[in-house]
């Protein structure tokens, strides 16, 4: 059977356990091998194509850990320095001895957003760094408390306050990693352009099966990934760790990076040792975290890792090398480095992550055995 057909028949998959639309691209080497979608991008059918937007919510937090690590390559700074040493104002409230190492594998105990977070505050950058540096950690450093959201700024603002070019953060990234690499599709702050390219999201219900107490306050109601997000203003906010824009060929595309172990169209951003650096779990990896109320299977680097499932997601394979990141609703971008693979899934139906789905329920496991097929 071609790889037209078993794509189409995977694609068709997803739809039968009940995706709306979805998109699917792959890099081997730099080279693309693997591009589809399927669906309907809104209420009135528009067919979803490969220029299709789609919201990727957390696998925006890849953006937000390379940018640090090509900062680190820079020797503009270090992982086990104070985040306090580059963002003085931050060093407040018991928060001066959290380091960006913390912050990267969500250790810092600063999960939460500030008080009065809003869809329009997220626009404002400053207020959002602002209300961040002023809280008190709600866990000791190095227990594990993903930052839903927190993450971005977090990160973003050290690697503003060490650019030596002084640059906001969605210019850093713009110039130093998608024009690096030749990503023209990946958004973080869309500036009013090509709304119409976005697709509508909707939720298939019990993304949180197991709340928790802590829940609300790292992802506020009212910024909650979801329908919500169909509002233009999340489109044009630069939300760092949860607020990307992308079609899936940019998001492949930016994981081939780590890939091709730091280099990628004809750039080298990082070194290769620091790439296959980022493959070691955290400490305290089997640690059960009260915020996403599971074992966040996180690597050093911030990557999520592949492995067995639960806690690893399934459709990055068990190869504990794979870097990824997934986001709220099922979006997910990986790289397997040992085999030079970048792939990225976007779609517009928002099902449950966390705990992952089992392979036999899960829309993507016949994607995702595809992509590892192409180069087996």
């Amino acid at each position: 059977m071609s790889v037209e057909r078993k794509l189409r028949l995977a694609l068709e998959r997803a739809v039968e356990l009940g995706e709306r639309g979805v998109q699917i691209a792959a890099y081997v080497n730099g080279e693309r091998v693997l591009s589809g979608a399927i669906g309907s991008m809104n209420d009135a059918g528009t067919p979803v194509t490969e220029d299709t937007l789609f919201p990727i919510f957390s696998v925006t937090k890849g953006l937000a850990a390379t940018a640090v690590h090509i900062q680190a390559e820079r020797g503009l700074l270090a992982y086990s320095e104070p985040v306090a040493k580059y963002w003085p104002e931050f060093g407040v409230h018991g928060k001066d001895s959290i380091t960006v190492q913390d912050v990267l594998v969500h250790q810092a105990g600063l999960p939460q957003m500030p008080a009065g977070t809003s869809p329009e505050k997220l626009a404002h950058w400053d207020w959002c760094v602002r209300g961040l540096a002023d809280l008190e950690p709600l866990f000791p450093r190095g227990k594990s408390a993903y930052a839903s959201i927190s993450y971005g700024w977090l990160l973003g603002e050290v690697v503003r306050r060490t650019d030596t070019a002084g640059r906001s953060f969605s210019d850093f990234i713009q110039q130093e990693i998608f024009d690096s690499l030749g990503i023209e599709d990946y958004h973080l702050g869309m500036g009013g352009r090509n709304h119409e390219r976005v697709a509508q999201l909707y939720t298939a219900g019990g993304l949180r099966p197991q709340p928790s107490q802590y829940r609300s306050l790292a992802m506020p109601e009212s910024i909650t990934p979801g329908p919500i997000w169909n509002d233009p203003v999340f489109y044009d906010a630069v939300v760092p760790g949860a607020g990307g824009i992308a079609n899936a060929d940019s998001v492949a595309k930016f994981f081939g990076l780590l890939a091709n172990k730091g280099k990628s169209n004809g750039n080298r951003l990082l070194s290769q040792a620091r790439v296959m650096s980022f493959t070691e779990p955290r400490s305290n990896s089997n640690e059960h975290d009260e915020v996403l109320g599971q074992t966040p299977w996180v690597g050093v680097g911030g990557y999520w890792l592949g492995g067995p499932t639960p806690p690893a997601e399934p459709i990055i394979g068990t190869n504990p090398n794979v870097l990824a990141s997934n986001g709220s609703g099922g979006s997910i971008g990986w790289a397997d480095p040992d085999i030079g693979l970048s792939a990225a899934i976007c779609h517009n139906r928002m099902f449950r992550i966390n705990p992952p789905l089992p392979p036999e329920e899960h829309p993507f496991t016949d994607l995702g055995d595809l992509v590892r097929s192409l180069v087996s």
